[in-house]
């Protein structure tokens, strides 16, 4: 492992005015995007539309570090037989490969789930290298409930088993010269308030940087994808922005450590303005030990899959859209958004 090149690529990963863009949707999910847009979810229309982000040239070089790509995806090469992962080196930004093989219930933890694909891992990772891949990211996914027993979740199980299987994917990845992202990810879906969410998220981050210590992984050399402290969707009481942001920063103080070169959130299904909302109102707080940027694939992609809607005639409107949204969480990971810079879009 060279930790001095996994730190300059994780660095350059959190550059400011730049975030990651996550478009590494398995093939069910972007279906289920698809389906809403009425396009047929086909390989070629898949790569049609990635093919568009990546060649939105201005969102690409300017605000976008990095981007996720799923299996398929990385493979694959664009109309005119180019790379899309050339594309994506072409534009400035960075490849990187979602290596996560989704999740399987926990057993004696029902309701709870375990992410699996660590079995030929390091093969994978060694093949995606020599692909252009130079990061990765490992999902796990922390439910917030009552639980199908009656018990509560998360349980500490579900954490614990959670955390070390990110912290043996990260060690994986650092051993293959990639730099991971570790996402360990409290769900928004229930009813919970901000203060449950602040509690759980505190419980898992605090476990996930025990298992990367005992694994030995390096946190120079890594990427943190969480979610923030935000009330539940189906809460009465919302969280505002303020209290979002000024509970987000402090639970990060008291988990994650300086070391760490950066902190790319996830939107967690917030809506666009939401999610960039909350990251301004972040940076504007000030005085970080990390840049906080964003890691978004919703809250990004959202607008440009409506405006495309499956027509090369669209292309134009929906990279427009792509930039738009681009730009403006690039300003958010700077403190420099203002919701007026929306309006004067619309």
């Amino acid at each position: 492992m060279n930790l001095a090149d996994l730190n300059k690529v994780a660095r350059a990963m959190v550059t400011p005015g730049k975030g990651i863009l996550a478009a590494d949707e398995s093939s069910g999910t972007i279906k289920k995007r698809f389906d809403a847009i009425k396009v047929e979810s086909t390989e070629e229309n898949r790569r049609d539309y990635r093919e568009m982000l990546f060649r939105s040239q201005e969102a690409m070089s300017k605000y976008i570090s990095g981007v996720i790509l799923y299996d398929e995806t990385i493979w694959q090469n664009a109309k005119d037989g180019t790379p899309l992962v050339k594309l994506i080196e072409q534009a400035g930004a960075i490849p990187g490969i979602k290596v996560d093989e989704g999740t399987q219930p926990l057993p004696a933890c029902p309701g709870e789930l375990v992410t699996v694909g660590l079995d030929k891992l390091a093969e994978r990772l060694k093949k995606y290298y020599e692909r252009g891949a130079r990061f990765a990211k490992w999902r796990a996914v922390i439910d917030i409930g009552s639980g199908t027993d009656g018990r509560g979740i998360p349980s500490m199980t579900a954490i614990r088993v959670n955390a070390h299987a990110l912290a043996r994917y990260a060690a994986l990845c650092q051993a293959a010269q990639i730099v991971p992202i570790v996402e360990p990810e409290v769900l928004m879906d229930g009813d919970n308030d901000i203060d449950r969410c602040y509690d759980v998220t505190q419980r898992v981050l605090n476990k996930t940087f025990q298992e990367l210590r005992v694994q030995r992984v390096a946190l120079e050399g890594m990427i943190l994808k969480p979610n923030m402290a935000i009330s539940g969707k189906k809460c009465a009481k919302q969280a505002s922005v303020a209290e979002v942001a000024e509970k987000t920063v402090r639970l990060l103080k008291s988990c994650v450590p300086a070391a760490v070169p950066g902190i790319a959130f996830l939107s967690g299904g917030q809506s666009d303005e939401e999610a960039t909302a909350h990251l301004d109102a972040m940076n504007k707080i000030g005085n970080l030990p990390w840049p906080l940027t964003f890691s978004y694939g919703r809250a990004l992609q959202a607008a440009p899959q409506k405006a495309w809607s499956g027509k090369a005639g669209n292309v134009p409107a929906g990279q427009q859209a792509f930039s738009h949204r681009a730009r403006m969480n690039g300003l958010a990971s700077t403190g420099k958004w203002d919701a007026g810079l929306e309006k004067q879009a619309a």
